[in-house]
C-alpha cells in the first residue's frame, strides 16, 4: 500500500506557458511524457463508491495497472488517500490482485467482481517533471490535458498536480505556493474521478447549504477540536466555490463568505491559547477576501428588494422609480469575471495554501509555550463551556434585556451576534441537540431580523430623489417597515434571553 500526498489544480490550457517558464528555474531531475488511458469500475447500484473506494486500470504503453484508492483526506486540495496498485494483463479489473481486507462489507468478492461494469473513461496526455527542493525532498509536477468521457457525455482535463515523491509535506507548499504567485492555479476537491462519477451519474451538481455543526465528540482534545473545525470550514468553503464556478449561484459565495468568517471567529476562540503571532498571516489575509466579499451583503438587500418584480414595494407610488434605481445599484456590483479573477488569483490561492499548511503542520506549536502545550492537550468539554459562557456574557452585555435597541444598534452588533453563533457551531455538537436548538433558534432569527433592517437601506437614499407625497409617502413606509421589524425582534430577543444555556448542568 502507498499514500499519495498530493496537491491539484485546475488551470486554463494557456497556462502552460507560464507552468514550464517556472518550472525551468527549479532542478529538474527527470522529465517525461504519456498517454494515459484509464477506465473506472463500479457496480450498477454504485457499491465501490458509496464506500468512497475508487477502482481503475490505468494503461500506458503495453502496461495495465489496477488501482484502488480507499477513503482518505482532503484539506484545501491536499488529497491523502490509501492507494493499492497492482500490474495486471487487460483492461478487466481483477480483484483477486488486492488485499481481500480493503473491499467493504457486505458482498463476497466474487459476487462484487461479477458485478462491476465501466462507468467511465479519462484519457489524457501527462507531461511530469521531477524536481528537487532545497531540502532534499522530491515532488513530482504533473501537467494533464485530455478528456473525462461517460458514453456521450464529456468534461475537459486541464489540471496541475503536485505529489511528494520523498520528503517533507513543507515542500510540496511550498512549491506550489512558487508556481501559483501570479495566478492562474485554482485549488481543487474535485478529482478526475469524481468528475467522471458526476458526468456518468449526470449529476446536477451540490445545493446550497448553510454552514452545518462541528462534529466535536467528548473525546477531541482542544487541539483536535482546532483542527477539525478549520477542516470543517475548509471543505464548506471548497464545496460552495464549486457550486459558484458550476452554476454561478451567488447564494454559494456567501457561504464562502460565512467559511472565511467562521475561521476568523475559529482563531479568535482558541486565541487565548495561541499567540496572535502564530497565524498574523493567515488572519491578516482571511480579512482581505472577508473585505472582498463584503459586496455581498448589498447582493442580498437588493435582491430581497427586487424578489418577485419588486413585490415587497408594491404600495408605493414611486414604485417604478425604485426598482429601476436597485437595479441599477444591482447592475454596479461585482459580476462573475471579477469573482473568477479573484477565486484564480495567486493571492486567493495562497490564502488557502497558507491555511492548509498551517493546519496540517500544527504551525501553532512552535508558538506556544508548556502551559499553552498542555492546555491543548486537555479535552474539549470545560474549554467548550468557557468559551460558551464568555460568548454568552458577551450577548447580555450587547442586548440588555432592560433596553430596547435602536435599529442601528441592532445593526452595529451584527458581526458581533455572527460570531458568536459561529462559536456554538463549533461546539454544540458535545451537548443535547435539542436544548442546543431551542437555544439558538431565536438568535438566528434576530440575526435574520438585522437582514431586514438592512434591506431597508439601499431604500433610503432615494427619499432625497422624490418630492411631494412620494417622497413623504416612501418616509412613512420606511418607518413603518422599520417599526414592525423592530418589535417582533424585541420579542425574540426576550425568547432568547428566557432559554437555559445548553451548555450549563
Amino acid at each position: 500500500m502507498e499514500t499519495e500526498i498530493e496537491l491539484k489544480f485546475f488551470v486554463s490550457p494557456d497556462f502552460s506557458e507560464v507552468l514550464r517558464r517556472k518550472i525551468s528555474e527549479t532542478k529538474v531531475l527527470q522529465h517525461s511524457c504519456r498517454d494515459l488511458g484509464n477506465t473506472y469500475f463500479d457496480t450498477s447500484d454504485n457499491w465501490l463508491r458509496l464506500h468512497d473506494i475508487g477502482l481503475r486500470i490505468r494503461r500506458f504503453d503495453d502496461v495495465y495497472v489496477q488501482t484502488v484508492k480507499t477513503a482518505g483526506r482532503v484539506v484545501a486540495g491536499l488529497h491523502s488517500r490509501p492507494e493499492y496498485n497492482a500490474e495486471h494483463h487487460s483492461n478487466d479489473p481483477d480483484l483477486s490482485l488486492h488485499p481481500s481486507d480493503i473491499w467493504p462489507d457486505g458482498r463476497d468478492i466474487a459476487t462484487l467482481q461479477s458485478e462491476l461494469v465501466p462507468l467511465f473513461s479519462t484519457n489524457f496526455q501527462r507531461e511530469t517533471w521531477l524536481v528537487g527542493m532545497a531540502d532534499g525532498s522530491q515532488v513530482e509536477i504533473a501537467f494533464d490535458q485530455g478528456m473525462v468521457e461517460a458514453g456521450q457525455a464529456t468534461d475537459p482535463i486541464c489540471e496541475v498536480e503536485l505529489e511528494l515523491k520523498s520528503g517533507q509535506t513543507e515542500a510540496l507548499f511550498t512549491l506550489a505556493r512558487q508556481l501559483s504567485d501570479h495566478g492562474g492555479m485554482r485549488l481543487g476537491n474535485l478529482s478526475k474521478a469524481a468528475r467522471g462519477y458526476r458526468l456518468a451519474q449526470n449529476y446536477p451538481g451540490d445545493d446550497v447549504r448553510s454552514l452545518k455543526m462541528v462534529a466535536t465528540q467528548a473525546s477531541d482534545t482542544v487541539e483536535s477540536c482546532l483542527i477539525k473545525s478549520l477542516e470543517h470550514a475548509l471543505a464548506h468553503w471548497h464545496r460552495h466555490e464549486q457550486i459558484y464556478l458550476e452554476q454561478s449561484a451567488l447564494e454559494a459565495l456567501l457561504q464562502v463568505s460565512a467559511a472565511v468568517s467562521f475561521i476568523r471567529q475559529t482563531l479568535t476562540v482558541y486565541g487565548g491559547i495561541i499567540p496572535r503571532r502564530a497565524s498574523a498571516v493567515v488572519r491578516q489575509e482571511l480579512k482581505w477576501l472577508e473585505d472582498e466579499l463584503r459586496w455581498l451583503q448589498d447582493y442580498q438587500c437588493i435582491t430581497s428588494l427586487l424578489d418577485d418584480k419588486g413585490y415587497a414595494l408594491r404600495k408605493l407610488d414611486a414604485r417604478k422609480f425604485l426598482i429601476a434605481g436597485l437595479k441599477e445599484r444591482f447592475d454596479a456590483l461585482p459580476d462573475r469575471d471579477e469573482m473568477l479573477r479573484l477565486i484564480n488569483s495567486g493571492r486567493y490561492t495562497a490564502l488557502l495554501l497558507d491555511l492548509s499548511r498551517w493546519i496540517l503542520t500544527r504551525g501553532w506549536q512552535p508558538f506556544l509555550d508548556d502551559k499553552a502545550r498542555e492546555k491543548m492537550s486537555f479535552t474539549i468539554h470545560d474549554f467548550a463551556v468557557k468559551q460558551l459562557d464568555r460568548s454568552w456574557t458577551e450577548l447580555l452585555e450587547v442586548f440588555p434585556p432592560e433596553k430596547n435597541l435602536t435599529a442601528q444598534e441592532y445593526i452595529d452588533q451584527q458581526y458581533r451576534l455572527t460570531r458568536n453563533l459561529y462559536t456554538g457551531i463549533c461546539f454544540a455538537a458535545l451537548f443535547d441537540g435539542d436544548e442546543c436548538q431551542s437555544f439558538r433558534l431565536p438568535w438566528a432569527d434576530l440575526l435574520h431580523g438585522i437582514d431586514d433592517l438592512l434591506m431597508l437601506k439601499p431604500l433610503e437614499q432615494f427619499i432625497y430623489h422624490l418630492e411631494g407625497d412620494e417622497q413623504e409617502q416612501l418616509n412613512r413606509w420606511l418607518i413603518r417597515q422599520e417599526n414592525s421589524i423592530l418589535h417582533a425582534m424585541e420579542q425574540t430577543r426576550l425568547i432568547g434571553f428566557d432559554a437555559a444555556p445548553y451548555w450549563r448542568d
